[in-house]
């Protein structure tokens, strides 16, 4: 469980665990990124994954190729509008997760799954890295049955080669609901965090080098 660094970072920077506002200056941000690309022409899609800690998931994509924006967020469980520390219970059924929205011009979903299943291990359940509990499950979101048969082909692949089944959720998408503002580009804004040293840096760094040819260039 991540609690206990979010703990820490509350009484380093004198924020309280309970600030929940969706709806300052980095949503605004994020939504005229998005609004931006839709005005010049681009044709943006939007994949949805879980795959533990969205501190370190958001990091990972948005080294992506074709990737123009990453937000934090849960999905999967039945609580209209979950706070953080909802989801941290386990009671609401949501997992942390992430909306990538991609060009498709660059990057395919095909790619974006196989950069979701490099970034996680398959075969754990409700746990990621030292993260455990139920919002820590991995789940691949599909929009249709193309997306179902791509993340489908993929954990065939996996599990082909190991004795384990693969752990990882098929769930058509539902709803997703944005996370905490301070949620957003945490890795990002936050590079000395004890946690984002430990733990999302590492895993960033680990899952790139497999899949070197999806990521930008400086």
């Amino acid at each position: 469980m991540k609690l206990h660094w979010v703990v820490m970072l509350c009484f380093g920077s004198m924020m309280s665990c309970a600030q929940n506002n969706r709806t300052d200056v980095m949503t605004q941000d994020s939504k005229k990124k998005i609004e931006n690309y839709i005005q010049n022409g681009i044709k943006l899609k939007v994949a949805t994954f879980a795959g533990g800690c969205f501190w370190c998931t958001e990091a990972i994509f948005e080294d992506i190729i074709g990737v123009r924006e990453v937000i934090s967020g849960y999905s999967g469980g039945t609580k209209v509008d979950p706070t953080y520390e909802e989801v941290c219970t386990g009671r609401t059924g949501h997992a942390e997760a992430f909306q990538v929205y991609y060009d498709p011009a660059f990057v395919s979903f095909e790619d974006l799954v196989r950069v979701f299943f490099a970034s996680i291990d398959p075969f754990v359940i409700n746990r990621q890295g030292p993260d455990r509990g139920t919002q820590y499950r991995t789940i691949a979101f599909y929009n249709n049955d193309e997306e179902k048969s791509i993340i489908e082909a993929k954990i065939r692949e996996i599990g082909k080669d190991s004795d384990e089944p693969v752990a990882t959720q098929v769930v058509k998408f539902e709803k997703f609901y944005q996370a905490e503002d301070y949620h957003q580009d945490y890795v990002k804004r936050n590079p000395y965090q004890p946690y984002v040293r430990g733990v999302s840096i590492p895993r960033r760094t680990q899952t790139l080098k497999k899949v070197e040819d999806l990521v930008k260039k400086e």
